[in-house]
């Protein structure tokens, strides 16, 4: 487990694809990491590939370390159901699959219940025309993903799916929260 002091929290998020949300986060003030892997399922240790198969029942994940004076969970929140749909069961866009599930797994009761208010909240304003099917679960484990996953947006900006899909939603973040950046876009 990691050890944070007062201000520094770790929460993990699923919402399809893991270079989507990190290449957001990553850019999000308040935030000091933002590590791509698996988590939720039985396999130990799992590889991409393993996860890709559909069969260890993990999800791609961003772990999110964050300083709570800057931005607090909620935040987290409420940019994560900003930058993907969480209404589609185990898909996000073009990619299926239960690894692409919309998912917060929490790390302490206090997550769980603003992930909780929030769902309620986003449901009770009736943002989305279909339900809300965000699972909240209990982080158990967190496994890092393979070395040429971090920073893949970063690395690979002229990459198709980069271009196509992780492009657009940093845009959307970039647009709508132009004053959380960590710095400013020109």
């Amino acid at each position: 487990m990691i050890k944070h002091n007062d201000r520094k929290h770790t929460t993990t998020l699923a919402g399809g694809c893991f270079w989507c949300l990190e290449a957001v986060y990553d850019e999000l003030r308040g935030v000091s990491e933002v590590v791509s892997g698996y988590s939720g399922g039985a396999l130990a240790d799992p590889s991409y590939e393993e996860v890709c198969g559909g069969e260890t029942g993990h999800a791609e994940v961003v772990q999110i370390t964050f300083d709570t004076e800057i931005v607090n969970f909620k935040n987290l929140l409420e940019i994560f159901f900003t930058i993907h749909d969480p209404t589609t069961l185990n898909q996000q866009g073009s990619d299926y699959g239960t690894q692409y599930r919309s998912a917060i797994f929490y790390h302490n009761d206090e997550q769980k219940r603003i992930a909780e208010v929030a769902i309620q909240e986003l449901a009770d304003a009736r943002v989305w025309i279909d339900p809300i099917v965000t699972e909240i679960i209990a982080l158990d484990k967190f496994y890092e993903a393979e070395d040429y996953h971090q920073k893949y947006f970063q690395k690979n900006p002229l990459q198709p799916y980069c271009r196509v899909i992780v492009r657009p939603k940093v845009a959307k973040f970039r647009k709508k929260y132009m004053d959380k950046l960590k710095i400013k876009v020109v």
